[in-house]
């Protein structure tokens, strides 16, 4: 056997190797997309609407946004009355939105948020 022809002939190691790397990278890669899009879902399903408001006078009104569903929406930090009604863009939420009725809150299944603490008096 000769030892130097046995330590020069390793052709076929470099791309074995390459191609095996190249399905590891490949496979892992395809694993955390996957799991961060599957994942990705459950976050979503109770964020808050994304709206904007302008006071006409002393009425908050919706001026656009998602549309907001008065069955989670709250005056005053009062959990027992909501709004009860649904509201897109141009809708008057309340009149009038002073210091007893701030802030408006939206609430669902344990998450919330404050949309709108200044009042418009």
């Amino acid at each position: 056997m000769d030892l130097k022809t046995l330590i020069q002939d390793d052709d076929a190691v470099s791309p074995v190797i390459g191609v095996i790397l190249m399905v590891a990278i490949t496979v892992i890669l395809a694993a955390v997309i996957a799991t961060f899009v599957l994942g990705l879902g459950d976050s979503l399903s109770d964020q808050s609407p994304q709206a904007s408001f302008t006071c006409d006078g002393d009425a908050l009104v919706h001026d656009g946004g998602d549309e907001l569903n008065g069955d989670n929406l709250y005056l005053a930090n009062n959990s027992d009355n909501s709004l009860g009604d649904s509201y897109s863009a141009g809708d008057t939420i309340v009149s009038p939105f002073g210091d007893d009725q701030s802030p408006l809150t939206w609430r669902s299944d344990g998450s919330s948020a404050t949309l709108r603490s200044s009042t418009c008096a």
